[in-house]
């Protein structure tokens, strides 16, 4: 290891602030709050409260997704990806966890006077060939330029609509007491991979993002008749996050088994290091699929066919026990609550 000097930011327990912190966009619990207490209220309906990766809207008998995110990662580029790649797979799996099928994308820059345009040329090319290879067309946008020392380089907005061709209702709200919790591969190797480059850390192995579009994943679990209940991204806040954030919307309770949750040793040795969790540390490429006990094995089979270095697992189970919690079997067979950040625990991550 390298310069040993990096900075964490502490999570913030405290639940009113009378100003924004950077904790209230790290996707844990003060997120939930800021969403909760300002945001929601003043543009509240029942789209919003589905609480889903995209809203689905009914137009002339066709179901649509439709969905927007912004991205401000730093480093831009980074080791398995940049914020162009980043931006493009981010807005396709939002809509891939609707069942969508991915068509069009908007891009917004904001750029900072000053950007290099070899830099940006080279993020455009990432944009590009990763729409192509995702197949969704970039179909309209818009370009700003701040003033030097305004902008941190460059930031990407995006918005997508996907086209939903299957009668399931695949959303928080269908989850069921019972059902298979299905984890699609490793976990947290796309924040380990942004923080180790951010503090110049370095380690035996090199740790690449695994940012990639999920939604060739998912058609093949739809095309298999597979019933899903639910999917959900793996983005900030990592495992944990999601799955809290789904007991509480379903209000039913999730039990999980650490044993079952792969994290390659690289990642595992940077997280002691660092002295974080990999439950809580960002992904950009793994999703959990909901699904029927009955279902669960041809899951399982399907996804595997997409040769991950980490095989899909069986991670857990929906439960009527403790509604609205997440408890954990550990390594060493003691049972524990998992439970969102209370702020940031790697800021600009996505």
């Amino acid at each position: 290891m390298t310069d040993p000097e990096f900075h964490l930011n502490c999570p913030l327990p405290l639940a009113n602030h009378e100003q924004v912190l950077l904790a209230h966009g790290g996707g844990g619990r003060l997120m939930q709050q800021l969403l909760e207490q300002v945001i929601t209220p003043a543009i509240d309906n029942a789209t919003l409260q589905s609480r889903h990766d995209s809203a689905v809207i009914e137009v002339g008998g066709q179901r649509f997704a439709f969905t927007t995110d912004s991205f401000v990662v730093r480093p831009l580029v980074f080791n398995g990806g940049d914020i162009g790649k980043l931006a493009v797979c981010g807005t396709v799996n939002d809509l891939a966890m609707a069942g969508a099928r991915p068509l069009f994308l908007s891009l917004g820059l904001i750029i900072e006077e000053g950007f290099a345009m070899e830099r940006l040329q080279g993020i455009m090319r990432s944009i590009g060939s990763t729409a192509t290879a995702a197949g969704v067309i970039i179909v309209t946008g818009d370009t700003k330029v701040v003033e030097r020392g305004k902008g941190d380089g460059l930031y990407i907005n995006t918005a997508g609509i996907g086209i939903i061709e299957y009668q399931q209702q695949i959303a928080p709200a269908s989850i069921r007491a019972g059902d298979a919790i299905i984890l699609s591969g490793d976990i947290g190797r796309h924040g380990i991979a942004i923080m180790t480059q951010r503090e110049n850390l370095q380690f035996e192995t090199a740790i690449a993002s695994d940012c990639a579009p999920l939604h060739r994943e998912v058609a093949a679990l739809l095309n298999a008749g597979i019933e899903i209940h639910c999917l959900r991204d793996l983005t900030r806040g990592g495992l944990a996050s999601a799955l809290v954030e789904l007991a509480q919307t379903a209000q039913l309770g999730i039990q999980i088994d650490e044993h079952a949750i792969a994290v390659t040793p690289p990642v595992r040795a940077a997280c002691e290091i660092l002295g974080l969790d990999p439950l809580h540390v960002a992904n950009e490429g793994r999703f959990i699929a909901i699904v029927p006990q009955a279902h669960a094995a041809a899951a399982l089979e399907r996804l595997a066919t997409f040769g991950t270095d980490y095989a899909p697992a069986l991670i857990g189970q929906v439960t009527t026990a403790d509604p609205g919690l997440v408890t954990m079997t550990s390594l060493i067979g003691a049972t524990r609550i998992v439970d969102m950040l209370s702020g940031e625990q790697l800021p600009r991550i996505c």
